[in-house]
């Protein structure tokens, strides 16, 4: 007995295509991330900043597509409690609006990569 066994490798998972649209997903995925975390910081600075200025949340913003950061702001570690000029130094123990943030960022990740998924399966 003789058995041919043959094969064709077309397609997108072969040409290449479907590792583009992977890649295209996780970049968008992750400037998708960091504009909503950029939402809820700004909400959070809402809540928490008794007599705010403007000019911290102005600094605040993504970079590099996924990173959200203040641009330096020289009283952002205060702000947040992790410089050196707070407890025990002073009374002040600094805000939670980083914190805060990150854990309803991580709450929302899921829903957010599924609804951005469903843009790109039909490419791949």
């Amino acid at each position: 007995m003789l058995l041919d066994v043959s094969t064709s490798s077309r397609g997108p998972i072969f040409d290449g295509r479907a590792q583009r649209v992977a890649n295209a997903y996780v970049d968008r995925y992750e400037r998708r991330l960091a504009e909503e975390g950029l939402n809820i910081l700004r909400g959070e600075m809402h809540r928490v900043f008794k007599n705010p200025t403007g000019y911290y949340e102005s600094r605040c913003e993504v970079i590099d597509g996924h990173k959200i950061w203040d641009n330096r702001v020289v009283y952002g570690p205060w702000l947040a409690g992790i410089g050196s000029r707070n407890f025990p130094v002073t009374k002040f123990r600094g805000y939670d609006h980083w914190t805060v943030t990150r854990d309803k960022l991580n709450e929302r990740k899921r829903g957010i990569g599924e609804r951005l998924l469903r843009q790109y399966t039909g490419r791949m």
